[in-house]
């Protein structure tokens, strides 16, 4: 019998985590703006969490963190990553004079890009595996049999709720978005919160 106390306090649990302002979520916002590849780059970001939730679940956290070369090199790869993404961000910011408006509407690039660009950031930061495998897979453990399939369930549904929503909410801001100094500010916090993540990421040790 479903254990709803259970399955809500895996969703409260997986939102905690989800919600934050993160390159992911970043990313998300923007392309929502776009009202373009929401679907394709919000469905990436859900089931990126939940292959790593049930992974949790199923004991394979427990596996990596016995091998600690695994999330370095993730980390590291991530920083990399982060950093580049950061540079093209401020580089919108420096040249960007695009708005919403009819006519002079920014660009994305191919559909590919996105997705790849949207694995980069669903994957190759370390702290995915921390939070979303390990420390959830650990929470969901400690719920016995059937509680963790029931807590992980809800954390499922938190991801599902929580990036489809921001992907498809974002054009609530669009009006904002019709004036180009409001794209240029969103590439300078984007560009900011990259670096910044990227140098917590190469600091962590």
């Amino acid at each position: 019998m479903l254990d709803f106390s259970v399955l809500i306090s895996g969703l409260l649990t997986g939102l905690s985590l989800i919600i934050a302002i993160g390159a992911q979520n970043a990313y998300v916002l923007k392309i929502g703006l776009h009202k373009k590849y929401v679907f394709p780059v919000c469905t990436i970001c859900f089931l990126g969490d939940f292959l790593l939730i049930w992974c949790g679940v199923f004991g394979i956290g427990a596996i990596i963190q016995k091998f600690p070369i695994f999330l370095d090199t993730f980390r590291y790869g991530g920083a990399a990553f982060l950093f580049v993404y950061g540079l093209l961000s401020l580089k919108n910011f420096f040249k960007s004079s695009g708005s919403l408006v009819a006519g002079n509407t920014v660009s994305l690039p191919s559909l590919s890009k996105v997705l790849l660009t949207c694995l980069g950031f669903t994957f190759l930061n370390p702290h995915v595996y921390l939070d979303t495998m390990i420390l959830l897979g650990s929470i969901a453990s400690a719920y016995g049999e059937p509680g963790k399939y029931f807590f992980s369930m809800g954390a499922c549904l938190g991801s599902f709720l929580w990036f489809y929503s921001l992907g498809y909410g974002a054009r609530l801001l669009r009006p904002i978005f019709r004036r180009p100094i409001a794209w240029k500010v969103l590439d300078l916090l984007i560009a900011v919160v990259m670096f910044f993540i990227a140098g917590t990421l190469m600091l962590d040790q």
